[in-house]
């Protein structure tokens, strides 16, 4: 389904669900085989324990992150069977994908917007220099937003404004884009337009066509 985008000058992306395939219900079940049988409760794509969001703002560093994870497991594990769990709900990133973003780049002011963690965009770079030689994404955007550098996450009204704010986006010309209602409803709170990818159907390559 084609989306009536030309009439934006802006469009922000956002990166797991929208660009990188991501799928949660992995890194629950990876935790659970860790033995945290009830890890859903504490993080899922809807919501998330103080922890998480911690994480997420990079207001505590990966170590305090694993020391906290290993509180809710009774046997020993490794820093790489908890990072493993983890970033088991990352995916693939399709080269359509790629090529949607530099079409996009040619005739619109485009960004990147995420929440994110250290854990996570290690190693989601690490898959982007295995698969296309690239260290980040920084190329396909004007400039790039992650929550554990920005210290606010979604979402949070801040970060919403610091977006529009540093790069003088008038919220009626700005288009968001993610897979998260209640990120896509913070953001219409503040006038931006916004277009809620269902992922179960569609992908950001059959809205920009």
């Amino acid at each position: 389904m084609s989306f009536p985008y030309k009439k934006y000058k802006n469009i922000i992306f956002d990166l797991g669900g929208v660009i990188l395939n991501i799928d949660f219900s992995l890194t629950i079940a990876a935790f659970q085989e860790l033995g945290i049988s009830n890890f859903e409760n504490q993080f899922s794509k809807a919501q998330q324990s103080h922890i998480f969001d911690l994480m997420d703002k990079g207001l505590i560093l990966p170590a305090d992150f694993r020391s906290q994870i290993r509180k809710l497991i009774e046997k020993p594990v490794t820093d790489t069977q908890i990072d493993d769990a983890w970033n088991k709900m990352l995916l693939n990133l399709p080269k359509s994908r790629l090529d949607v973003l530099k079409k996009m780049q040619q005739s619109h002011r485009t960004f990147l917007f995420s929440n994110t963690n250290q854990i996570h965009i290690e190693a989601f770079y690490k898959y982007l220099n295995a698969e296309y030689r690239m260290n980040d994404l920084s190329e396909y955007f004007e400039k790039v937003y992650l929550s554990n550098e920005t210290g606010m996450r979604k979402p949070e009204p801040e970060i919403f404004n610091l977006v529009l704010q540093q790069n003088s986006l008038l919220p009626h010309e700005t288009l968001f884009i993610d897979d998260t209602i209640q990120y896509i409803e913070a953001a219409k709170s503040l006038g931006i337009q916004t277009y809620w990818l269902d992922t179960s159907k569609e992908s950001i390559t059959d809205i920009f066509i």
